[in-house]
C-alpha cells in the first residue's frame, strides 16, 4: 500500500482501533475457559452453581410505568432545588434478583439467595464516603449529579439511582434517597499457554469497603521459575477522596518492583484541591549493546520519589453547567530517580541512565462534562462519556550528570459529541533545552473517534477508530530512547524488540456489535480488528517503506451477574512480525477493555511521553 495513500487516511480519519480496548496476552497464550453448563449437570451442586453464576432470564423488566417514575424523578429535582436536606436515606443491595429501578424486584430463587448469602453488600458509609453534599446543606441537583457519577465509576458498583423525597408538610426541606446496585465483585482469571500459565484473583470491594485486593501467581514452565504480584487499595480515605496503594512484583525474570503511593486527583470538575506522594523501588536486568553492538544483560537498581500538588479555580460567576465545570489550573511537582546500580560506560557512554530531579510546573484551562451513554464496552449499562476542552502549558528545568536543562510543552485536548458520533483529540508537544538547542523533543497526536450505534435489524453496531503519531527528535543515542510498535505501544501480540525508530504513526480500527437477546444470561459481542503501524527513524523524511499490520476478530462474552464479569474468545493474523516470521496466528492476542478517551483533565506535571 503506497505511503501517501497511508497518509491520506490518517488526514481524514486521523485515527486507530482504541489501544486501550485491548490488552497484551503472552504471544502464545489461551484463555483457560470452563464449560459451565456441561459440568453443571453432572450433580445437584453443579446445578446450584451454573444458576448461580448466571442471571435468570425470567426476571420481569421494568414496566412502562416505572420508566415513567425515573423519568419524573429526575424532574422533580427543579422542584427541590434549594430546599435543605434533613436526611440521607441509602440502600445497598446484593448482586442477584434485585434492579434499583423497582423495589418490588427482590431475590425469588434459591440460588438468587445462595449468590446474596456470599456476597458482602457496600457498606452505607462506604458510599456515603463518595457523596459530595451533606446533610442540612441546600439540594444542589448539580452536585446531586456528579455525586451519582462518583458512585456509579466505582467498579463495584453496577447501577445507583439518587432522587429526592418530598417531606409531607414541608416546603422549605426534602430527603434523599440512594438506591444502589452492587456487582459481583470477586474476579479470578486465568491464562495457560505452553510456555506459562497465571492465575489471578481481584476483589474490588473487600469487605464492602470499597478497597481492592489483587493477587497474580504466574509459573513458567521451561525454567521452573515463578511470579507474584500482590496490590492494596484503600479509596476515598474518610470522605478525602485520597486514595493509598500498595504493590509488590516479582516477575518470572526475577525483575522487583514495590510501589507506595497516596493520591487525590482531581475527581471532579468541583475538586479544588488535588496532589499525591508515590514511592517505588525497582531493581531489573536488561540487555544494552556496546560500541561493537553486541548485547550483554546489565543490572539496574533505581528509587524514584514524586511529589506533587495542584489546586484548581472556578473562573466564571453563576451556579449553571457551564460556569461550574470551567476551571483554572495550577500544578506543581518534584520527582527524584537515584541510580544505586547502573550499566557501565561501554554500554551506556552518554549516561542516559544516571540520577536526576525534575522540577516541574503546569497552568491551564480546563472544561470537563459528561454525558450518559451505553453499548460501548459494557453491554446496556450506563457509562459516563467525559467531553470538553484543555489549554495548558508545563515548563521547569531538570538536573541531571551535573547539566540543568530547561524543559517546555504545551498540550491542547478537545473532544465532544457530534452529528456524525464522537470526537477527541490529543495533541502535545514538549522538549528540553540546553544551552539554546532543543534535546528529547516529542511532539504527539492522539485522536479517538466513534460512532453513534447504529441498528441492524435487532443489531447494534459502533464503530472505533483511533490514532497515535509520535515524531521525536534529537533523542539520546541510546536504543532504549527509541519507539517501537509492540504490544500496547502499538500493535498488541505484535513483538519485535530490535524495530526500533524516532517516530511512529499506529491507526486502529475496530467494528464492535451488540447481538440481540441472550443465551442463559450471557450476552455476545462479536468484534472486527484491523491495525496499521509504520516506523521511521532520522533517515526517513516520513516512514520506512515496510507497512506492519494485524487483523483481529473475536467475540466478547458478558454476563452482568457473572462471577467473571467479561472474557472474550478471539484470533488475529499478522501478516509478518520481524525476527520471528511470517503468516502468524495467534490466539487472545488482545483483549477489550472498557473504552478511554481523554479525561479532559490537568494533573500532575509530566514530560510528554515518548512512547
Amino acid at each position: 500500500m503506497p505511503k501517501s495513500i497511508i497518509y491520506l487516511f490518517f488526514i481524514l480519519f486521523s485515527c486507530q482501533v482504541l489501544s486501550a480496548q485491548e490488552r497484551t496476552s503472552n504471544k502464545d497464550s489461551v484463555k483457560v475457559y470452563k464449560n459451565i453448563e456441561n459440568y453443571s449437570n453432572k450433580s445437584k451442586f453443579g446445578k446450584v452453581i451454573y444458576k448461580l453464576l448466571f442471571k435468570s432470564n425470567e426476571k420481569s423488566k421494568p414496566s412502562k410505568a416505572v420508566l415513567k417514575q425515573e423519568l419524573l424523578n429526575r424532574k422533580s429535582f427543579s422542584k427541590h432545588e434549594d430546599k435543605i436536606i434533613r436526611n440521607i436515606r441509602i440502600e445497598t443491595l446484593d448482586p442477584f434478583g434485585y434492579t434499583i429501578e423497582s423495589e418490588n424486584d427482590k431475590p425469588e430463587k434459591g440460588f438468587e439467595n445462595f449468590g446474596n448469602h456470599f456476597h458482602i453488600k457496600s457498606k452505607n458509609w462506604t458510599i456515603r464516603n463518595l457523596l459530595l453534599f451533606k446533610k442540612n446543606q441546600p439540594l444542589d441537583s448539580l452536585i446531586t449529579k456528579e455525586s451519582e457519577r462518583l458512585i456509579r465509576s466505582q467498579r463495584y458498583v453496577r447501577s445507583v439511582i439518587i432522587k429526592p423525597v418530598a417531606i409531607l408538610n414541608s416546603k422549605d426541606s426534602v430527603d434523599i434517597s440512594i438506591r444502589v446496585l452492587d456487582s459481583w465483585s470477586l474476579i479470578p482469571t486465568g491464562a495457560i499457554s505452553g510456555s506459562q500459565g497465571n492465575f489471578e484473583i481481584k476483589e474490588r470491594n473487600f469487605m464492602g469497603l470499597g478497597h481492592e485486593l489483587e493477587n497474580n501467581f504466574s509459573k513458567r514452565f521451561v525454567d521452573k521459575n515463578n511470579g507474584y504480584f500482590a496490590k492494596y487499595t484503600i479509596n476515598n480515605i474518610k470522605n478525602t477522596f485520597l486514595n493509598a496503594s500498595a504493590s509488590y512484583n516479582n516477575d518470572l525474570d526475577n525483575n522487583l518492583t514495590k510501589n507506595i503511593k497516596i493520591e487525590r486527583p482531581f475527581f471532579s470538575t468541583y475538586t479544588r484541591l488535588a496532589g499525591g506522594i508515590a514511592f517505588e523501588d525497582r531493581y531489573y536486568r536488561d540487555s544494552l549493546p556496546d560500541f561493537n553492538n553486541d548485547f550483554e544483560i546489565q543490572n539496574f537498581k533505581n528509587r524514584t520519589t514524586s511529589f506533587w500538588i495542584g489546586h484548581s479555580f472556578k473562573i466564571f460567576k453563576g451556579n449553571d453547567e457551564n460556569n461550574m465545570s470551567t476551571n483554572l489550573v495550577t500544578t506543581i511537582g518534584l520527582k527524584k530517580v537515584s541510580y544505586y546500580e547502573a550499566p557501565t560506560i561501554d554500554y551506556d557512554p552518554n549516561r542516559f541512565y544516571a540520577s536526576e530531579n525534575l522540577y516541574l510546573t503546569s497552568i491551564g484551562l480546563t472544561t470537563r462534562k459528561f454525558v450518559q451513554d451505553k453499548y460501548l464496552f459494557n453491554f446496556g449499562i450506563i457509562e459516563d462519556i467525559p467531553y470538553g476542552k484543555v489549554y495548558s502549558i508545563t515548563g521547569g528545568f531538570q538536573e541531571k550528570n551535573n547539566i540543568n536543562r530547561a524543559y517546555f510543552a504545551t498540550r491542547f485536548s478537545y473532544g465532544n459529541y457530534f452529528d456524525f458520533g464522537y470526537l477527541g483529540t490529543n495533541i502535545e508537544w514538549g522538549s528540553f533545552f540546553n544551552k539554546g538547542k532543543n534535546e528529547e523533543t516529542t511532539f504527539k497526536i492522539e485522536v479517538n473517534y466513534f460512532t453513534n450505534l447504529m441498528y441492524l435489524g435487532n443489531w447494534k453496531i459502533r464503530n472505533f477508530v483511533n490514532s497515535s503519531l509520535v515524531l521525536g527528535s534529537h533523542r539520546a543515542p541510546i536504543i532504549k530512547d527509541r519507539l517501537n510498535i509492540n504490544e500496547s505501544n502499538g500493535i498488541n501480540g505484535f513483538n519485535s524488540p530490535l524495530l526500533l525508530g524516532t517516530k511512529k504513526l499506529v491507526l486502529n480500527f475496530q467494528t464492535q456489535t451488540y447481538a440481540p437477546g441472550n443465551w442463559h444470561g450471557f450476552h455476545f459481542s462479536p468484534f472486527f480488528n484491523f491495525t496499521l503501524g509504520l516506523l521511521g527513524d532520522q533517515t526517513n523524511l516520513f516512514f520506512d517503506d515496510r507497512l506492519y499490520s494485524k487483523i483481529g476478530c473475536g467475540v466478547l462474552i458478558n454476563n452482568d451477574y457473572l462471577v467473571f464479569n467479561s472474557f472474550q474468545l478471539s484470533l488475529a493474523f499478522y501478516p509478518s512480525i520481524p525476527f520471528e516470521g511470517s503468516a502468524i496466528f495467534k490466539t487472545n492476542s488482545f483483549k477489550n477493555n472498557d473504552l478511554v478517551v481523554p479525561d479532559y483533565l490537568i494533573g500532575q506535571p509530566n514530560i510528554v511521553p515518548y512512547q
